[in-house]
């Protein structure tokens, strides 16, 4: 479904995937390894202003009237839904284990396949994601980006897990584990 609301009524603003392509590769070249902290604050900062619009977005899309209203089973279909009509890219859930759930996209807008990186980018995603979720899940949500195409990946994939989960998940993976593997046996 599409948002017949303007962007404004909910305090977001467009803009286009080479500004932030631009953003990063700037931050990187002055900033270096701080880009990654610089740009998940900043997307912890936008993640109230995308709750917002989602909630205006469910008003019109499912006629409810907020985001804890939604039936938990419409919310993969949201979440595509509201990130495709907003310009993120097109976006499927699915839980991996009992308390991580991931998010992927082949075409999300932050990655920049042509600028190329050695490890995942999509920092601004990161921090949006995890204030925005946390906001729904009325709590602290910590968000991992694992695959990338900034990266060379195929897609970006995103983990979503209490911060705990996701702590562990990376020790295991910063001891050479693949997220996978960190992750334990597939279902």
């Amino acid at each position: 479904m599409t948002n017949p609301e303007p962007f404004s009524q909910y305090q977001c603003l467009g803009l286009g995937r080479r500004a932030l392509h631009q953003l990063r590769a700037s931050l990187e070249r002055d900033r270096g390894v701080q880009t990654a902290t610089l740009l998940q604050e900043a997307g912890v900062a936008g993640g109230e202003g995308l709750y917002a619009a989602f909630a205006g977005w469910l008003q019109t899309a499912y006629g409810v009237m907020q985001p804890g209203d939604l039936d938990a089973a419409y919310l993969p279909e949201a979440l595509k839904g509201f990130f495709g009509d907003y310009g993120w890219g097109t976006l499927t859930v699915s839980e991996l284990a009992p308390a991580v759930m991931a998010l992927d996209s082949e075409d999300w807008a932050e990655a920049a396949p042509d600028q190329g990186s050695s490890y995942p980018a999509c920092h601004l995603t990161s921090g949006m994601l995890a204030d925005f979720l946390g906001r729904m899940a009325q709590g602290q949500v910590a968000v991992m980006e694992v695959e990338c195409r900034t990266r060379g990946d195929s897609r970006c994939r995103f983990l979503v897990g209490a911060p705990d989960s996701l702590s562990v998940l990376y020790d295991r993976m910063s001891r050479g584990l693949t997220y996978a593997e960190a992750l334990g046996p597939a279902k």
